[in-house]
């Protein structure tokens, strides 16, 4: 009886390890790994709350990863190794969107993963880079790494709803109040440069006159003739231009572990 009972306990014990092995072997790793730390403990609460609430609400991962050396891999290879090997995506195509931030070389790299990959063409990553671009320059990164989660989401509904952002339809880019008040500014500016300067010139007495006809007293001169004669044409010809066919969808490649991904990047 005894021998039974050691048996039991002892079978009950392999089976719970072996239910915490599988559990830790489906497990991802955090969805922010700062481990450049540009973030303060604070910031980084915050953006992994709005990556972990985009990512299960449209049930494709999201991830922010910050890295001070790509240990001698290429900014592609590296964010697609991490993506793959910390278990990123949901479902069987592990579904999901990755931006690596490397302060090494100062590169920006976004790796994209089944659905992903459809969701952001080679273009809407272009587009996603731009807006993020002088924010991540600025050192501004909490607001940079939550720009691009809002960014990821507003994408993920676009692709969802009708077809993905690509070359021929991609996001309006937003308002810059900055921009037009600087621009109205200057353009205030030099029309009240012109309207000093005319009336400079109105001061004077004596003008020039733009036609010859203000030279001439009138009544002295009279025209008992007058013709008009074709001198010659001139035709301006220009060669008109075949509309672009820029590459549109997403190019894709395959990683070290044999998933497919697709991505695109930069230099801040």
């Amino acid at each position: 009886m005894r021998k039974h009972i050691w048996t039991f306990m002892l079978m009950l014990i392999l089976c719970l390890s072996f239910g915490t092995v599988a559990f830790a072997e489906v497990e991802t790793a955090s969805r922010l790994v700062d481990s450049a730390d540009l973030l303060t403990d604070a910031q980084e609460s915050r953006v992994l709350a709005v990556l972990d609430e985009i990512s299960d609400r449209q049930q494709l991962d999201i991830v922010v990863v910050t890295t001070n050396t790509l240990d001698g891999k290429t900014p592609t290879a590296y964010a697609d190794d991490l993506y793959d090997e910390n278990g990123y995506g949901f479902g069987v195509e592990r579904d999901g969107v990755l931006l690596l931030v490397s302060m090494e070389d100062r590169d920006l790299w976004i790796s994209t993963s089944g659905y992903g990959i459809t969701v952001f063409t080679d273009a809407g990553i272009t587009y996603i880079l731009e807006q993020i671009f002088l924010t991540l320059g600025d050192g501004d990164y909490e607001d940079a790494f939550t720009c691009f989660a809002r960014l990821c989401d507003e994408f993920i509904a676009q692709a969802r709803m009708s077809e993905p952002y690509d070359v021929s339809a991609l996001p309006k880019k937003p308002f810059s109040i900055g921009y037009y008040f600087s621009r109205a500014l200057l353009i205030g500016l030099f029309l009240a440069v012109i309207t000093t300067v005319v009336m400079r010139f109105n001061m004077k007495s004596v003008q020039s006159q733009p036609t010859a006809s203000a030279y001439i007293k009138n009544g002295s001169m009279h025209v008992t003739e007058s013709r008009e004669l074709f001198l010659y044409s001139y035709v301006d010809r220009k060669v008109r231009q075949k509309e672009s066919s820029s590459s549109s969808g997403s190019k894709t490649h395959v990683s070290s572990s044999g998933r497919t991904h697709g991505g695109g990047g930069r230099k801040f």
